[in-house]
């Protein structure tokens, strides 16, 4: 067998130097990036424990690389394909690239950018991975079938929910798993079932245009299956954090990609991919059950309040199709164990300036829309023709208003309003409160007054700060503060 230095030197013809262990995350597969000694090639050396598995990683590396799907390129493979190296594609998962909005809730436009073109990518990566695939080289498992399904609701059974200590009657249970696995099983499709599609799963990789584009990893549990399966994967993934709204947002985008392909039923989709997301949900409990609780590794264990919130969501529109299952998992969700424990995410503050001309910006997170200022009984700027092309960020704006002396007090009271919110909002977990500032057109005073008050909060309680310019079209974020 060929060491990975031995395939590097293959592919590049340059003497392997450092190599660096990469975190695996759930797999047994050992991952390194492997430099040449003169630092000029990097490669990704991958040490397989199944030869089975990774000559399906490797059919369809290839297979997908000739449809012109984005996944690494294979350099070098040894003779009992154990041990293989390929295209370095970078350290940036597409979790990492969107962790500001899965602390927050609050995806950036260039966050959103990416997910929307993930999703585009997807239905691709379904549809043309499926065209001419031979699924007999999949491991462990051809296709979507009722043996996978049963697998994937007894791994849920035996290595989350027994261990819950949770009593409940099996024999119903089956039942139950019997009919949610016929009605999965109503919608076969010849499209290639990722399986495992989250976004630990997908490089964002910097092409040499300067482009980001997703690049999809760790496949080689793929099959043949329906759609639903890696929407429902994706898209409520425990700590994706995404916005209901959201969801449906880049479940559209997913769709019209989609039907390029093939015809759509809407109203068909979203009805099928309910049971599919329950599905999923209790299939992640399962390996987080036996990942956490048996195999003792914490990342996994950090996920289940997650996935639990998840499902508390879920049962509140649960279906009526199995209603043994339903009561089971809702008293599961009501175990003391994981009622006591939720998930408390960290208060982000959203500070505004806008004109009342334009109207009072909307509130994303759903909670109401918090304070509003009026700016305007504050000596205008604005009415000074020396500053109209000035905002309350420039020096000679922001002399005139100090000076003035009419925005101090008028801050002074704010800030105190804002403090006892900011710090009640913290001690009960609260995760958004927003602060808005107008005046007449959202340039001078309002602008002004917003920069002071986000730089307030930021430095008084240490919490994240959206700051927001609407009419200047300016985002910037102050961090949260350790």
């Amino acid at each position: 067998m060929q060491s990975l230095s031995q395939l590097f030197y293959e592919a590049t013809g340059k003497k392997a130097g450092e190599q660096t262990a990469l975190t695996a995350s759930g797999s047994n597969r050992r991952y390194y990036r492997i430099e040449s000694e003169d630092k000029m090639a990097s490669l990704i050396g991958v040490q397989g424990t199944s030869r089975d598995e990774n000559h399906a990683f490797l059919y369809m590396a290839d297979h997908f690389m000739q449809k012109g799907l984005n996944v690494p390129k294979v350099m070098a493979v040894s003779d009992d394909e154990m041990n293989y190296v390929q295209q370095d594609l970078g350290n940036v998962l597409l979790f990492d690239y969107i962790a500001e909005g899965r602390k927050t809730g609050v995806f950036s436009a260039k966050e959103k950018d990416m997910l929307r073109e993930t999703m585009r990518a997807l239905a691709r990566f379904q549809v043309l991975g499926a065209e001419d695939f031979d699924f007999s080289q999949c491991y462990p498992q051809p296709e979507f079938n009722l043996r996978s399904i049963l697998w994937d609701l007894n791994y849920f059974k035996y290595c989350f929910l027994k261990a819950t200590g949770l009593d409940f009657q099996e024999d119903k249970l089956e039942n139950e798993f019997e009919r949610l696995a016929y009605i999965l099983l109503q919608n076969r499709m010849n499209a290639f079932m990722y399986r495992d599609f989250q976004s630990r799963n997908v490089m964002v990789h910097k092409e040499a245009d300067g482009t980001e584009v997703p690049y999809f990893i760790d496949f080689q549990g793929g099959r043949r299956g329906p759609v639903f399966y890696d929407v429902a994967s994706f898209l409520w993934q425990a700590k994706a954090n995404f916005h209901p709204d959201l969801r449906e947002e880049l479940v559209e985008v997913y769709l019209e990609e989609l039907q390029k392909y093939m015809p759509v039923d809407k109203d068909v989709f979203y009805d099928t991919l309910k049971h599919f997301v329950l599905f999923r949900t209790m299939q992640v409990l399962g390996a987080y059950g036996f990942r956490g609780y048996f195999e003792k590794k914490p990342h996994f264990l950090q996920s289940i309040p997650f996935a639990i919130d998840n499902l508390r969501h879920l049962l509140k529109h649960a279906s009526e199709d199995y209603p043994y299952l339903i009561e089971v998992l809702q008293k599961m969700t009501e175990m003391k164990q994981f009622k006591d424990v939720g998930v408390r995410k960290p208060l982000v503050v959203r500070v505004m300036s806008f004109s009342y001309k334009k109207g009072i910006p909307a509130d994303p997170s759903g909670n109401g829309g918090g304070f509003v200022f009026d700016c305007r009984a504050v000596n205008n700027p604005g009415k000074y023709e020396r500053y109209t092309y000035f905002t309350g960020m420039d020096e000679p704006v922001i002399q005139f208003l100090e000076e003035d002396g009419e925005i101090a007090p008028f801050l002074e009271q704010a800030y105190q309003l804002v403090d006892f919110s900011v710090k009640r909002y913290k001690d009960r977990g609260f995760q958004n409160l927003m602060v808005s500032f107008g005046c007449t057109g959202g340039q001078h005073r309002s602008v002004y007054s917003a920069e002071k008050m986000a730089q307030h909060i930021n430095e008084k309680f240490g919490v994240e700060v959206q700051l927001i310019h609407r009419e200047q079209n300016i985002e910037r974020v102050l961090n949260a503060k350790d």
